[in-house]
């Protein structure tokens, strides 16, 4: 198995604080740093080896090899990369951005000695910030690790060893793959809960009066933090733009039968089977894989599961087991 790897987390809101707190909570030595003085006070005050001093932070990770997370909004990652390259220029390298493409070019741009492997652990609330993290926040969780064509599958070793410390399982994918489900699954929702919520808001009083369960889960995530939502969603304007083509085709649709039939028929279905057919992938029969982390073709199998929608589940040397429907 080897040693275990200390963990060096930069970024202590709600996801970098759940990693701290969960690589401490899995036995590993761990610490953390964050520009934001409030996080880190907080962090330190909750007995976490926490301070605001990135640089102090990634030297002491350089000095024992330990895996470095980048937990900073994407907007920030430019400038800790820049400390990376100064401070722990080939240190193993994940984070835990909600946008793979451009951080996988960001890396490459600014920190190429690094040995890094994306990832994207898909939990989270609408809360924020240090107080707002647990360190079961990743239980059961998909935790994508991302696999690239100069991917080091020791770093990818890595990061999925912590993400299966934490309680999440391993779907592995390239990162424009990734982009593109999240474009769907994540960030079409967050925008259309922040119309949903602008829409109803319309209302005033009285909507406030009679809304009810369909409205506030339909707009359970326009209460993130907007600074957060806009750095996912901007950040992916490549893939959005598209999807979002999508919904608004659709929506157009719905709008054109309403006003011509008095009908919605064909969008009310097609959401029921759509979400119908969802749900049974996720309940299907899943069956058991092993695979190879030091084979020849290990980059192959790993894409080839995660693209099925398959996860791993446990990781013991080399050897990574998990299942596909």
């Amino acid at each position: 198995m080897g040693p275990v790897r200390d963990v060096c987390v930069i970024g202590l809101g709600l996801i970098g604080g759940s990693v701290l707190r969960a690589a401490v909570a899995a036995g590993r030595t761990a610490w953390g740093a964050s520009e934001s003085t409030v996080d880190a006070e907080a962090a330190a005050a909750d007995g976490y080896d926490a301070g605001s001093d990135v640089a102090a932070a990634l030297r002491r990770a350089a000095a024992n090899d330990a895996l470095v997370v980048l937990a900073v909004p994407l907007t920030a990652v430019d400038a800790v990369l820049r400390l990376v390259a100064e401070h722990a220029p080939g240190c193993l390298l994940t984070d835990v951005t909600s946008v793979k493409g451009p951080v996988r070019d960001a890396v490459r741009r600014s920190a190429p000695d690094a040995r890094f492997a994306g990832g994207h652990p898909m939990a989270g609330t609408a809360e924020s910030g240090w107080k707002a993290g647990t360190p079961e926040l990743f239980s059961g969780a998909a935790w994508v690790v991302c696999v690239e064509d100069d991917t080091d599958l020791s770093a990818w070793r890595e990061a999925a060893m912590l993400a299966l410390d934490s309680g999440a399982h391993v779907v592995p994918l390239r990162a424009d793959a990734h982009d593109e489900t999240v474009a769907r699954i994540s960030h079409l929702p967050h925008l259309l809960a922040a119309v949903l919520a602008t829409v109803g808001a319309q209302g005033g009083p009285l909507a406030a009066a009679l809304a009810a369960g369909s409205f506030s889960d339909g707009t359970r995530v326009a209460g993130s933090r907007p600074e957060l939502v806009r750095a996912m969603t901007e950040g992916n304007r490549a893939a959005l733009l598209p999807v979002l083509d999508e919904a608004l085709g659709l929506l157009g649709a719905a709008r054109g039968s309403l006003a011509s039939t008095g009908g919605l028929a064909a969008t009310v279905n097609a959401g029921h089977d759509a979400l119908r057919s969802l749900t049974e992938h996720r309940a299907a029969p899943r069956a058991s894989v092993t695979l190879d982390l030091g084979a020849p073709d290990a980059r192959e199998g790993l894409l080839a599961l995660g693209e099925r929608g398959g996860r791993l589940t446990a990781l013991d040397g080399e050897t990574l087991t998990g299942e596909v429907a």
